[in-house]
């Protein structure tokens, strides 16, 4: 079984338990306090060097970091993961946007504004260059969803899931959603997909309910 080392409060670690949810693979969920310095420990250091979660063991001491690193892993051979040439490499372009555009500022002001007390304030010199960005980034993805009910493949793949989990928080960072229909009708029909879980669901949740 794997083990998920993960933040309940990060966006990128919601990745990883949103795809394993949806494919229905039972995995351990370690608990990382990202805010209480869990993740810069000797011990998790000794795991991944860079610090970061979500981290995942996919083997006895064999670690898979970098959360789209982690959604190739997990849905490999199945249809989350285009296997066709042209669908493979559009999915790996939204989720370079997804990491060079979006995490960076909708990311940045989802952490500041609603995890860190008085965040705003120590932030207030970047949180114009987050909104201005974050809104051309949101603009991007309106366009494509304006003629698209998904980012690739015309279904629901992880690229779809790697750009619901910031998107999905952006009401709690100050961006106004309303703007972009295309984009609020996509965040329900990601919400509507079987095995669907929010960021606050947990793997023993879903034991229960079966």
């Amino acid at each position: 079984m794997y083990t998920l080392y993960s933040d309940q409060r990060s966006g990128n670690s919601y990745k990883v338990r949103l795809a394993l949810a949806r494919l229905g693979i039972p995995f351990k969920l370690v608990d990382v306090d990202i805010l209480q310095g869990a993740s810069h420990t000797p011990e998790f250091l000794a795991k991944n060097p860079n610090g970061q979660i979500p981290l995942l063991e996919v083997a006895p001491d064999r670690y898979l970091a970098e959360s789209n690193a982690i959604l190739w892993y997990v849905a490999g051979g199945t249809t989350l993961a285009p296997e066709d040439r042209i669908e493979r490499a559009e999915a790996l372009q939204w989720m370079f946007f997804e990491q060079h555009s979006l995490e960076p500022n909708i990311g940045a002001a989802y952490f500041w504004l609603a995890l860190i007390k008085g965040g705003r304030d120590l932030q207030q010199h970047a949180l114009e260059d987050w909104m201005e960005n974050g809104y051309r980034a949101l603009g991007v993805m309106e366009m494509h969803l304006a003629k698209h009910p998904y980012f690739a493949a015309d279904r629901f793949t992880i690229a779809d899931i790697a750009l619901y989990a910031f998107t999905n928080l952006a009401n709690q960072c100050d961006f106004d959603l309303t703007r972009f229909p295309a984009t609020r009708d996509w965040l329900d029909r990601i919400a509507a997909e079987p095995g669907y879980v929010a960021m606050d669901w947990q793997p023993q949740q879903l034991a229960a309910a079966q």
